[in-house]
């Protein structure tokens, strides 16, 4: 369809209606979120990370975006599937995004060109290859982080399904997979179509003649000459949306009650937890005097582990707080997986040091505040002290 102006030049065609461009609108606004807050928490030891996550007030509630910010993208995925089969089954709309032998054709025709062989690129329908192959990157990149994403969101239902190696496995594939989407929307997407050309049409939903002469040629010769999708009747378009509506509503609640189990199929262990009972604490106005020990014994959980060891309550501390980064991961190329290695520490030295808390990274790290594992006052103080005192073992 073509609006007709005074200047051929200047004729504006309709490339994108209202609802494909409110489509990529909240796609942008969803990726972008999930970038912002996803890869911070990839690589949680840089200082960018870190002031990214105190930007959106620590790590909790950066998971927290992050999750809504995955349930718009499948939100608008879902709206993607059911309006892609509006415009098959209803309106006999051409799978125009789908790579055909022409799409092989047009690629060995550029690089002829590209190779001084040819004297013009090849004539692009209304996608060329290059937009298919970023369409279809786009739609295997969601199914990708969605299914990974559940595994690391659903981790006990899992594991109940698949061996527990499958989750740190998840949450590399993970990352990996959104470091290539941001690599991929910057580099060439963003650069492709809104720098080098300054493509608005997703934004405007037209483009220009001379836009469609140099991108889309075989698309403006068909619609000169008049090859477009014919007028539907409108008793056949009754007619085929009387199947479609009450398929797409059997879809919808399908895909609705799909997305409601993602989100809440699992709860959290400290969700699980009894609430703690609330008891008024009596204090004597006048505490009782008390002798005051030589020395004050440590307190032993049996089989000669004391209390204020690796073994009777470091290990199990930094097990809870720290091995999301620092347990097969490695953040930083650290683990504090044993006792040895925390000793030997990761790239910016020991994370304990035994009789030296100045030089043990745990204690500069978590003096500093606003880690994604941050300790309490207490814990950190107890910490200093187990140092101190050697860093026991047992």
């Amino acid at each position: 369809m073509a609006e007709n102006t005074t200047a051929p030049s200047k004729q504006n065609f309709i490339r994108f209606d209202i609802f494909q461009r409110m489509e990529h609108f909240i796609l942008l606004i969803s990726f972008t979120t999930l970038a912002i807050t996803g890869l911070p928490q990839k690589y949680a030891s840089s200082s960018i990370s870190l002031a990214i996550l105190n930007l959106f007030g620590g790590i909790e509630k950066t998971r927290q975006i992050h999750h809504i910010a995955a349930a718009i993208l499948l939100i608008v995925s879902i709206f993607h599937i059911l309006s892609l089969l509006y415009r098959v089954f209803v309106l006999r709309s051409r799978l125009s995004m789908m790579p055909w032998i022409d799409d092989f054709k047009h690629l060995l025709q550029d690089i002829g060109y590209y190779l001084g062989v040819r004297k013009h690129k090849a004539y692009y329908g209304r996608f060329s290859y290059a937009e298919k192959v970023e369409y279809l990157a786009v739609v295997w990149g969601t199914v990708i982080m969605a299914i990974t994403g559940f595994m690391m969101w659903n981790p006990i239902s899992t594991a109940r399904l698949l061996p527990g190696e499958y989750i740190p496995t998840a949450k590399v594939a993970h990352g990996y997979e959104a470091i290539l989407a941001v690599l991929a929307i910057i580099l060439w997407h963003f650069y492709n179509v809104h720098i080098k050309h300054l493509n608005k049409s997703i934004f405007t939903g037209k483009t220009t003649r001379e836009d469609m002469e140099h991108e889309h040629p075989a698309e403006l010769d068909q619609i000169e000459s008049g090859d477009t999708a014919p007028i539907i009747p409108n008793q056949v378009l009754r007619k085929r949306q009387s199947i479609y509506f009450p398929v797409a509503f059997i879809l919808t609640a399908v895909f609705g009650f799909s997305l409601f189990k993602f989100l809440t199929v699992e709860k959290t262990a400290i969700t699980t937890v009894p609430p703690a009972e609330r008891a008024q604490v009596f204090v004597p106005v006048t505490p009782t005097a008390r002798p005051i020990p030589t020395q004050a014994p440590t307190p032993t959980l049996g089989a000669g582990i004391a209390v204020n060891t690796w073994l009777g309550t470091y290990d199990g501390l930094f097990r809870n707080r720290c091995s999301t980064c620092h347990g097969r991961t490695k953040v930083g190329g650290l683990t504090l997986a044993t006792y040895q290695d925390a000793l030997k520490g990761g790239d910016h030295g020991a994370a304990i040091v035994p009789g030296d808390p100045d030089a043990s990274m745990m204690v500069q790290v978590q003096s500093q505040g606003g880690h994604p594992g941050q300790l309490s006052a207490d814990e950190l103080k107890s910490i200093i002290e187990w140092i101190k005192a050697g860093a026991p073992e047992k």
